[in-house]
């Protein structure tokens, strides 16, 4: 009983003259690391300038190696917003062409908008898929 008293008291000086730093700077990649529970995690956090909003398309890119890169160095906003542009005006250049290809017009909406409808959804899902093969997931 007498050995077991001696080891947790050794343990507790031992744990007494140590000191774990809430935040720590790595000098090899110029990083600061806070504490959270056991592990220290990188303080990472995106430049104000480069707050772009993002949407649907540049959501959709996810190549985990690159946008790995991309957050640590801090441009991640900025590719997914411009990954976000493009697929946007490819799809309304798609969607404009198959439009003029088909011969969906004002009239055909006038006359029959339920046809027009289905045309221009099966264009938009054409498009779609296009814009996810040649941009998205290339």
């Amino acid at each position: 009983m007498a050995i077991g008293r001696l080891r947790h008291m050794c343990e507790y000086i031992i744990l007494e003259n140590f000191r774990i730093d809430k935040y720590r700077y790595d000098e090899s990649n110029g990083l600061w690391y806070e504490l959270k529970g056991d592990c220290y995690f990188p303080c990472l956090t995106l430049p104000e300038s480069e707050n772009k909003p993002i949407g649907l398309w540049g959501q959709r890119e996810y190549r985990k190696i690159v946008s790995t890169q991309l957050l640590t160095s801090g441009r991640l906003n900025s590719y997914l917003a411009e990954i976000d542009q493009q697929a946007q005006e490819r799809m309304e250049v798609l969607a404009d062409q198959m439009k003029q290809a088909q011969e969906i017009t004002e009239q055909l909406k006038a006359e029959n908008a339920m046809e027009r409808v289905g045309k221009m959804n099966n264009i938009r899902a054409c498009a779609r898929e296009i814009v996810n093969t040649e941009i998205i997931y290339a």
